[in-house]
């Protein structure tokens, strides 16, 4: 989601002005139905609890005039007073916690701040699906606090689970990375996370969370091609195995109550525009359950500036036709009434999208009377920032940091030797850095040196004015560094370098970054330990080739408890498991490759080196999955077929001939499926998690992936301890393929499994 482009500076960049704006102190939630002030409203059936949903918003949706309508079509939802039902907000965000980003969340003296977990994409380096549902579960509870108090509203426009295909993008930060697994399986857990009552009530909402942004968005801003008219030309092959799998598991997984349409167009749809892509998918193949949401002044942006209808009206028709039912804007309040006027659009279209709505809000129980008396209603500012909740942000951060580089004797340190520590890099006392974008303002913060500090004694310098690094302090960074025992340098990137509507051109360290490392790593005696703050990956091969660089550290925006998580790992106090959800490339990469180019596969002839770990066949800095520990873990493969069958019936085509694949269809796929069993022992001398991967590399049919992960799960192991990890196989969903018209085929032949550094070669046949 994103602000309209006016708004854009004040909401994002310039956040401060925002938070310290004079805000009325408010302390009661926006709710209908209230009998206790209306006894009249109980003759109302869309106030009666003992009915279904769909009589209540059919009720509901039969009292109002068609401006009353209108009024439910936008964010900026209009109160109708004689119904008892007050002006409400829809946008409000909690990408990574509350955020202030979005009109619906206000922080006050009632409430300051919100516990900030870090940015999404190093909650993905966890590869901890359990922790990704957890994380959702306090964001909600402080929502449902801040709400009953006010301060915030009841529908969340998160996560962003686009996938992270170029390393450029300015947004990448957000999401949870590069494969559509991953971005899957976060996006549906955060989503139930958010969603999911303590009470168990599946039609009953907590909070309404929203997938965005639907679909193959992932251009902001480079080199003037802006989101607002990009035409993302995209194959139905990819489309299909890469942009829409995330959105898919949200709807069926997740149960999402919200999705929201891109501002881009689709093979020369604007996606708001598309009902294919609308009524088609969300509602018709996956059976949304929720409202479709526009991305903030998406219809402005088809009507002014992609010029895609004659008249406002025609733009209010298609996209309503096409299945949208909420504008964040005000485009549908000004233009709605004369759509109708002009028989562009028929109001039963309008009551099919108010009732979206409306059923959602009456799932968050807004037409329940006051919120006090339901499961909630006792959370408040004293749910908000509690102990556990900052303690889970450290331990989120800890779990995701991912450890690139580690000579040996270089980390973890230990406070008893290190008795003088240089703290070096414009990232080194930050604050706000380490909440990435989408942020609110948190509990508290905890900068790298102040976590450092806590262990040993320190001395700092920047070593650069700002991350831009214009001009590198090297004299001075030098001198301290010469006289410590080891040096952490903290680089990297901010939101000035990545973000909303700024991708980057260069993918290496801003400005004379890389200068100051290596002419630091010089002159020390010790260790030097580079630590990467940064939403999309960098070029560092140069320290990854300086034997003076003895480790590397990649800490994404680790959020507020940032910089205690990033000193647990450091000093050994944390065992780092992290795992990277991306590919870091060369700058070669971004100098050769075109960012508008969709394509995920190469193509030999042009020599397109394709996206992703997937499909990618150049060198990279640093592989997705990769990441160290302090301890070894070996892995032993314990059960696994080397032949499995297909059943075909009778007269199928390829008992008689030779078939590269065959179609994953139901009667085929019923049941297929088998095991891996596998033990994993720690090996080293200290405890530890570890991430187990199970990637497949299939039968090159379909212009297949090289390596996709077909599954991961983490175990935490004492030294010398062993588990047991077992992967349930489907083979139509793990080991099939989309073809080039966008059907899934079970490919036969040999699939040859990985896990580590175990290879199981596997032949499926008919």
């Amino acid at each position: 989601m994103a602000p309209a482009k006016i708004f854009l500076s004040f909401c994002i960049l310039c956040v401060s002005l925002l938070i310290s704006r004079p805000v009325s102190a408010q302390t009661k939630p926006a709710f209908a139905c209230d009998m206790s002030s209306n006894p009249g409203l109980k003759n109302f059936s869309f106030c009666d609890q003992s009915l279904d949903v769909k009589t209540r918003v059919a009720d509901l949706v039969g009292r109002l005039t068609l401006q009353e309508k209108i009024g439910w079509l936008v964010n900026t939802a209009k109160g109708v007073s004689r119904l008892g039902i007050p002006d409400y907000q829809w946008w409000s965000e909690a990408l990574h916690g509350v955020s202030y980003v979005g009109p619906g969340t206000k922080f006050t003296g009632l409430v300051p701040g919100a516990t900030s977990f870090p940015q999404v994409i190093l909650t993905a380096a966890t590869f901890n699906e359990s922790l990704f549902q957890i994380i959702g579960k306090v964001v909600s509870t402080e929502a449902r606090a801040m709400y009953n108090v006010g301060l915030a509203g009841l529908t969340f426009w998160s996560p962003n689970i686009n996938v992270f295909r170029d390393p450029r993008w300015g947004r990448g930060q957000e999401t949870a990375g590069e494969d559509p697994l991953l971005s899957s399986k976060y996006g549906a857990a955060y989503v139930r996370g958010l969603q999911e009552r303590d009470d168990g009530d599946k039609d009953r909402l907590k909070v309404a969370a929203c997938c965005k942004h639907y679909t193959a968005y992932d251009v902001d801003n480079w080199k003037g091609i802006q989101r607002y008219n990009f035409n993302a030309l995209v194959t139905q092959q990819d489309m299909d195995d890469t942009f829409q799998p995330p959105f898919k598991s949200c709807v069926l997984d997740g149960n999402v109550a919200s999705v929201m349409c891109s501002y881009n167009q689709v093979n020369g749809k604007p996606t708001c525009g598309d009902p294919d892509l609308l009524y088609g998918v969300i509602r018709g193949q996956w059976k949304l359950n929720g409202y479709i949401v526009t991305d903030c002044d998406s219809l402005n942006e088809m009507f002014y500036t992609q010029k895609y209808t004659k008249t406002p009206e025609e733009t209010v028709a298609l996209a309503m036709n096409s299945g949208l039912d909420l504008n964040c804007g005000d485009f549908l309040s000004k233009f709605t009434q004369t759509a109708v006027d002009r028989g562009l659009l028929n109001e039963t279209v309008i009551n099919g999208a108010i009732s979206n709505n409306f059923a959602t809000m009456m799932r968050l129980g807004f037409f329940d009377g006051d919120p006090s008396k339901q499961l909630y209603g006792n959370l408040g500012p004293k749910d908000v920032c509690t102990p556990a909740n900052q303690e889970l942000a450290r331990e989120v951060a800890r779990e995701g940091i991912v450890l690139l580089k580690n000579t040996e004797g270089s980390l973890p340190l230990s406070p008893k030797t290190i008795k003088s520590l240089a703290v070096i890099g414009p990232n080194a006392n930050v604050t706000h850095t380490m909440l990435g974008s989408y942020e609110g303002t948190p509990c508290k913060y905890t900068t790298p040196l102040q976590g450092l500090t806590a262990s040993t004694a320190t001395v700092y310098q920047p070593g650069c004015a700002d991350v831009s690094c214009g001009a590198a302090q090297v004299d001075a960074a030098k001198k301290i560094a010469a006289a410590a025992d080891a040096v952490v340098l903290v680089m990297g990137s901010d939101q000035s370098i990545e973000r909303e509507s700024l991708d980057r051109v260069d993918i290496t360290l801003p400005g004379q970054q890389q200068l100051l490392v290596t002419e630091v790593a010089k002159v020390s005696k010790g260790p030097v330990i580079l630590v990467i703050m940064s939403g999309g990956g960098m070029d560092v091969q140069f320290a990854k080739d300086d034997p003076k660089v003895t480790s590397i550290l990649w800490v994404g925006f680790p959020g507020e408890a940032g910089g205690a998580a990033i000193a647990d790992v450091i000093f050994g106090y944390y065992n780092p498991s992290g795992r990277l959800p991306m590919t870091w490339y060369p700058q070669s990469y971004a100098d050769k490759v075109n960012m508008t180019d969709m394509h995920m596969r190469p193509n030999p002839d042009t020599g397109y080196p394709g996206r992703t770990y997937r499909f990618y066949k150049g060198p990279t800095v640093f592989s997705f999955g990769d990441g160290l520990s302090y301890s070894t873990f070996n892995h032993n493969l314990v059960r696994a077929p080397k032949l499995v069958s297909v059943p075909l019936e009778e007269g199928h085509v390829c008992r008689s001939s030779m078939c590269s694949s065959i179609d994953a269809v139901e009667h085929t796929c019923k049941n297929l499926g088998f095991d891996i069993h596998l033990r994993v022992k720690n090996v080293g001398q200290m405890s530890g998690s570890h991430t187990v991967f199970l990637f497949s590399s299939p039968p090159q049919v379909h212009n297949a992936p090289q390596k996709h992960l077909l599954g991961f799960q983490k175990l935490h192991l004492e030294p010398q301890g062993e588990g047991w990890v077992r992967f349930n196989v489907d083979v139509c969903k793990h080991l099939s393929v989309v073809d080039e018209k966008g059907n899934r085929k079970v490919a036969l032949g040999e699939h040859l499994l990985h896990v580590g550094d175990l290879k199981h070669s596997l032949n499926l046949r008919v």
